[in-house]
């Protein structure tokens, strides 16, 4: 019970930070206040505790946005092209994070609009209740995961929780699937590193073989390789193929 009360609240602050834009659409800003009073009824006291819960989660949206979305592959990525190229801090964080982000938000585009569409809206427009809400939310982004998670990882974490074995995906219980997908997200990004290192490692070995036949042992490699590595990436349009490969290895 309290790793369902977990996931919905857990859908709950994806909703409220990754779609938050729908509300700058409204007629007016909300008031909000917050206080401390004498329960009359049990129910006040039972919607105390929700906020309080939603409040709770939201502080951990950040994590969330990482680990149920395609971001920790494409970081992953980024990170290890960026030490094969060995240009150590260029790009800076700061921008391997933002098009991580952005790139995030764009492959979860069809995700989060089916979400705003099937779960957000109908909620707004009173339609529907936050049960049924949180259901619909849900549905979408167990869809994106399973899509991306190997059955042996799957397999694994239903095993290791005890669950007689599920009939159909359905069956899968979220606390399941997320642990099984980022483990399979790390797998992916760092088969997807390994391919991106090879030419890298290629020149390097072929700078390094150079120097040592021409009696220069005392001069770094990296120093000289670097810039062969910068021209034979740019040479053959490196962001596009990346980024595109990136793109298109979660469809």
């Amino acid at each position: 019970m309290g790793q369902k009360l977990f996931a919905r609240s857990a859908m709950l602050a994806m909703l409220a930070v990754l779609l938050s834009a729908t509300f700058t659409h409204a007629a007016g800003l909300p008031t909000i206040s917050f206080g401390v009073a004498e329960a009359g009824q049990p129910d006040q006291v039972a919607t105390s505790m929700k906020i309080l819960m939603v409040l709770t989660v939201l502080s951990l949206a950040p994590a969330l946005l990482i680990m149920v979305t395609s971001f920790a592959r494409i970081v992953i990525v980024l990170s290890f092209l960026r030490q094969a190229l060995g240009t150590q801090q260029v790009p800076p964080n700061q921008m391997m994070i933002g098009l991580s982000l952005f790139l995030t938000f764009f492959v979860m585009a069809p995700t989060f609009t089916k979400i705003n569409d099937e779960a957000l809206q109908p909620y707004m427009s009173n339609q529907i209740n936050q049960d049924v809400a949180l259901d619909r939310g849900l549905a979408p982004l167990r869809k994106f995961m399973l899509r991306q998670t190997r059955e042996k990882d799957l397999g694994l974490f239903v095993n290791l929780a005890h669950l007689p074995r599920p009939k159909t995906l359905v069956d899968v219980p979220t606390y399941v699937i997320i642990p099984a997908f980022i483990i399979s997200e790390l797998r992916t990004a760092f088969q997807i590193g390994f391919m991106i290192y090879i030419p890298f490692l290629v020149v390097d070995m072929v700078i390094a073989s150079v120097l040592m036949s021409m009696g220069m042992m005392m001069l770094p490699p990296v120093m000289i390789s670097l810039p062969f590595k910068l021209m034979l990436f740019v040479l053959v349009d490196g962001w596009y193929l990346i980024v595109g490969s990136l793109v298109k290895s979660f469809n």
